[in-house]
């Protein structure tokens, strides 16, 4: 089966970082775009930052460029994404996703698989 495991969340001050892991197991890894998505209560799961497949090419929506950073680790079936400069507005559960799309997409439907959730908040 294929799992993807989400972690590192917590509460952080403003102005603080976080590092979020999405490790996953039951699929060739390097072959899938990965990405991580944040949902706040009552609102759409809407995608923050991909990392594609075939280049290691990423996206950030503007809300996140600059703060914060994806990486993979194709050895270990692991994404990074490092928050820096948090706000009170990154408050979320995010998630990571799969797609065996080879293209940093934002596109949420065409990912196929899901972690669990982790909750960050950032207090003021």
């Amino acid at each position: 089966d294929v799992q993807l495991q989400a972690s590192g969340g917590g509460l952080v001050q403003a102005g603080g970082s976080l590092r979020l892991s999405c490790a996953a197991s039951g699929l060739s890894f390097d072959t899938y775009t990965i990405a991580w998505f944040r949902q706040d209560p009552g609102k759409e799961r809407d995608v923050i930052s991909c990392i594609s497949s075939t280049t290691g090419t990423t996206y950030y929506v503007d809300s996140v460029r600059g703060r914060f950073t994806i990486s993979r680790d194709n050895a270990k079936n692991i994404v990074f994404l490092q928050m820096n400069s948090l706000k009170p507005d990154d408050t979320a559960v995010y998630y990571c996703a799969a797609t065996t799309v080879p293209a940093a997409t934002d596109y949420r439907l065409s990912y196929d698989y899901w972690g669990q959730g982790t909750q960050v908040t950032v207090s003021s």
